[in-house]
């Protein structure tokens, strides 16, 4: 099965801007994060709207293609990378990979636990979630979480820890039932991809700020795979020195 991993990375942010190039242990974010993406797949691109981001990922040898500035989605970005991409190869890529570029932590296994739902013929989104292991985690401002039904489809992201645990305060909740947080990288059949990134917000989405609940609102499965590498991402300027003490040592 052909791969191809995409990772949308913009310069402008609301808490961190141009943080694709923040300098971690001599190496910009977005190169770390390429790196370890192009340990398992080959087909690795950039999809950006920067010439400075476009600047660093050349001068590392990797591949950037350049994409409209309009785009409020990463997924917006990487269908239209993907076009531009399979345009111009001879490869026919029957999956594609959109990887948060702001991970520089990201383990290259959970790229390969995600590649592996395709090994169903039926899947045609999939997505990764991690059990909470730590009580304070159910206090998350930045986590999503998620629960799936018995063929591990997903049923509902939420900003908010689901299920709720009838009868108990929140801070009583933890060790009453599982909880599993939304890891946000992706994986998309090509045609599906074109589908769901042309429909319109949906009440859901809008209510929780997460695009992903569009698609299940619209009747289109996704296959969540469980994986144990608990990603780290990197949203602000604090998240990044955090990011350097565990990385730079």
């Amino acid at each position: 099965m052909n791969f191809l991993g995409i990772i949308p990375a913009r310069f402008g942010s609301t808490r961190l801007e141009g943080k694709p190039l923040a300098d971690i242990c001599g190496k910009p974010m977005i190169q770390h994060v390429y790196e370890r993406v192009n340990k398992v797949i080959n087909d690795v691109y950039v999809a950006t709207d920067d010439i400075r981001i476009e600047e660093v990922v050349k001068s590392f040898g990797g591949n950037v293609v350049m994409t409209s500035e309009k785009h409020n989605s990463g997924t917006n970005r990487c269908l239209e990378a993907h076009k531009i991409i399979q345009e111009n190869s001879e490869t026919e890529f029957e999956v594609v990979l959109n990887i948060q570029g702001d991970e520089p932590m990201l383990a290259s296994d959970q790229i390969l636990e995600l590649m592996s739902c395709f090994d169903n013929p039926k899947t045609e989104i999939a997505t990764l979630v991690t059990k909470v292991n730590e009580a304070e985690d159910l206090n998350s401002k930045t986590s999503a979480f998620v629960i799936y039904d018995v063929n591990m489809r997903a049923i509902y992201f939420s900003r908010t820890p689901i299920p709720a645990v009838k009868g108990l305060n929140k801070n009583e909740w933890f060790g009453k039932s599982d909880f599993y947080k939304h890891i946000g990288m992706y994986a998309y059949r090509p045609n599906v991809l074109e589908i769901i990134a042309n429909l319109s917000q949906s009440k859901l989405e809008l209510i929780e700020g997460l695009e992903q609940n569009r698609w299940i609102e619209n009747g289109y499965p996704i296959h969540v795979a469980i994986t144990e590498f608990d990603s780290i991402s990197v949203d602000t300027q604090e998240d990044l020195e955090n990011i350097k003490k565990i990385m730079c040592k």
